[in-house]
């Protein structure tokens, strides 16, 4: 190989190296464009989702604070009343409490789901643990903790029984049927 071609080489070398690095320049900032966008997306697409999970915990909720308004018992235990969405900050605790229950000498504090999972049982112990510290006035009182969904594993329901909990789930007639004079029948 002569010099001329060496230098040749070298100088098409350089062309194509800086026409290399254009493209991997122009590819990372189409790469960038792309993750934008795709993150927006998953942010639309997660606020969707969000509200789904939302909305079918809003209906949990109602209906066992109606169910609970029916029939104030946890067990043997009878309460005078039933408050739904307590919260509560002071100082570095900060605490949303689904439903809370009284009487003259007991509180219950219910965590509802629409879909129970073990680890919603720690988020009850840290619930039950800051109640009193949120809620002085409770100081006397009894406290009892309620798990309540419309669906929980038997591993989650063992473990929430074997914590000291009470388990809600839904049951007996829950289909009212109406129907018309004029019936089809095949």
């Amino acid at each position: 190989m002569t010099d001329d071609e060496l230098k040749e080489l070298v100088a098409s070398l350089a062309v194509d190296s800086k026409n290399l690095h254009e493209a991997q320049k122009a590819t990372d900032e189409q790469m960038k464009r792309n993750d934008k966008m795709l993150t927006e997306k998953l942010d639309r697409m997660g606020i969707t989702l969000g509200n789904i999970g939302k909305n079918q915990g809003d209906v949990a909720e109602e209906f066992f604070f109606q169910s609970l308004i029916k029939d104030n018992h946890l067990g043997k235990i009878h309460f005078d009343d039933v408050v739904k969405n307590m919260e509560k900050h002071r100082g570095n605790i900060q605490e949303e409490y689904d439903l809370v229950m009284t009487n003259g000498d007991a509180i219950a504090i219910v965590e509802v789901k629409y879909k129970a999972h073990e680890h919603d049982l720690d988020k009850l112990d840290r619930k039950m643990k800051h109640f009193k510290q949120l809620f002085p006035i409770y100081q006397s009182f009894k406290q009892y903790g309620a798990i309540a969904a419309f669906h929980i594993n038997d591993e989650a329901k063992e473990e929430a029984l074997r914590r000291g909990y009470f388990v809600l789930q839904r049951s007996g007639d829950l289909v009212h049927t109406e129907s018309s004079e004029h019936l089809t029948v095949l």
